[in-house]
């Protein structure tokens, strides 16, 4: 029964040392999204998309509904079944609904498009921080906004920036702009 204790004790012994000897790291993702050259180019694209497709939208809406609502508040309304104009105006209502709420729409639209743009770079990102870590054999990395306190030395941010060649600001200088979040 000794011997089991003892080596229960060992056991558990080797296991914190083990523990304790995993390197932790943490990093900010976002400020390596920032730095990423493909950010820029996604920014013009969901400004293209605006403007190309969700503007255009809009102006159909206001178009369409400026139309239908004529079309039953006009003296020629009268020549109209029932039928049609309760159809009309149902289409009215919707019309209507998406106008009062094209922004909320619209926020939608763009986080979407965002997301589907972003996807490819932060699996680029995931992928060099994984590499990164099992090269310098960091066992645990963290997301840097998510800590308080961190030693300068665990930050992974120039060694990820280095495998993606990304150049980091330095740190007084002004790091780029935010990238979107997902």
């Amino acid at each position: 029964m000794n011997k089991l204790k003892f080596f229960v004790a060992a056991l558990l012994m080797i296991v914190a040392g083990t523990a304790s000897a995993q390197k932790t790291g943490y990093i900010s993702v976002e400020q390596v999204i920032s730095l990423m050259p493909e950010t820029t180019r996604i920014d013009s694209l969901l400004r293209k998309y605006q403007s190309d497709s969700l503007n255009p939208q809009f102006t159909y809406m206001v178009q369409e509904y400026n139309r239908k609502d004529s079309m039953v508040s006009t003296k020629d309304s009268v020549k109209l079944s029932a039928q049609v104009k309760n159809q009309i105006r149902q289409e009215l209502e919707g019309y209507a609904y998406q106008i009062q709420n094209w922004q909320q729409i619209t926020q939608q639209a763009l986080q979407g498009k965002q997301q589907e743009l972003l996807e490819p770079i932060y699996r680029k990102v995931e992928a060099a921080i994984q590499g990164t870590a099992k090269e310098n054999g960091y066992a645990y990395v963290l997301n840097r906004e998510a800590l308080i306190v961190v030693p300068p030395a665990d930050d992974l941010l120039p060694l990820v920036a280095k495998k993606l060649n990304l150049k980091v600001p330095a740190a007084g200088a002004p790091a780029a702009a935010a990238a979107p979040r997902r």
